[in-house]
């Protein structure tokens, strides 16, 4: 599904030039669950950044589902990113007083996706991180664990081929952490592609494959068994 080669992205501000990634190598295939893990400046969130179409590369290549993006216009890579790609944010990124159906709508408001087929959708995702009875609370009125499970619902709606998560559980208790990585367990269960991005082990240890990155370098990449049994506190 992805394949990366000599990834480099750089920034540049006056004469000033830093090097976020340094050269990335690495692929992951369709229906894998991979937690990119890193100290913080170490690239880990550029990286998902470019992977997620939502920065381009200064150098190497990207394939997403054997396609390069260098080949892509910013429309292409947008109409993609709308339809294979879900998103679920450290911050979450809700409207706090739309109602969950009119936060988990959005995606579909960019769609080809008729209005009469929309409400059978939104049900289904939300039905899915188990928020069937908070459909029209405001957003604004739930707990954080609940309102990370509303954007969970949000990326899903579109029935992406890949969900990308930057820091998920970073701004929840250890409980509501644990059950939003169930449900990203469960998704991937079924077979979508997880890309998880987590500076956590405990959080990371629920990927079947561990990719750390140091100094925008890809420091090990290892394939795990999943810590399904005990999962111990989040944090």
């Amino acid at each position: 599904m992805i394949e990366v080669n000599n990834l480099k992205k750089e920034y540049f501000e006056g004469e000033t030039t830093t090097k976020a990634l340094r050269g990335v190598t690495f692929s992951i295939k369709k229906g894998e669950f991979v937690s990119i893990m890193g100290p913080s400046g170490s690239g880990k969130s550029t990286l998902l950044h470019v992977l997620s179409f939502l920065d381009r590369p200064t150098g190497g290549t990207y394939e997403f589902e054997n396609k390069s993006i260098d080949k892509m216009s910013d429309q292409e890579l947008a109409q993609v990113r709308n339809k294979d790609m879900g998103f679920v944010f450290q911050s979450f990124n809700l409207l706090s007083r739309l109602s969950v159906h009119d936060n988990v709508e959005i995606p579909l408001l960019y769609s080809d996706i008729p209005p009469n087929k929309r409400l059978k959708l939104i049900e289904e995702a939300v039905h899915a991180v188990g928020l069937e009875e908070k459909l029209h609370t405001e957003a604004g009125r739930l707990s954080g664990g609940q309102k990370q499970r509303v954007a969970i619902a949000r990326a899903l709606v579109t029935d992406p081929n890949v969900i990308f998560a930057d820091e998920p559980t970073g701004n929840l208790d250890s409980e509501s952490g644990l059950q939003v990585m169930e449900i990203l367990e469960s998704l991937n269960d079924k077979g979508r592609t997880v890309i998880l991005v987590t500076h956590e082990t405990q959080t990371a240890e629920f990927a079947n494959r561990i990719i750390r990155i140091k100094d925008g370098m890809v420091e090990s990449d290892k394939k795990i068994i999943p810590n399904r049994i005990h999962r111990g506190n989040l944090k």
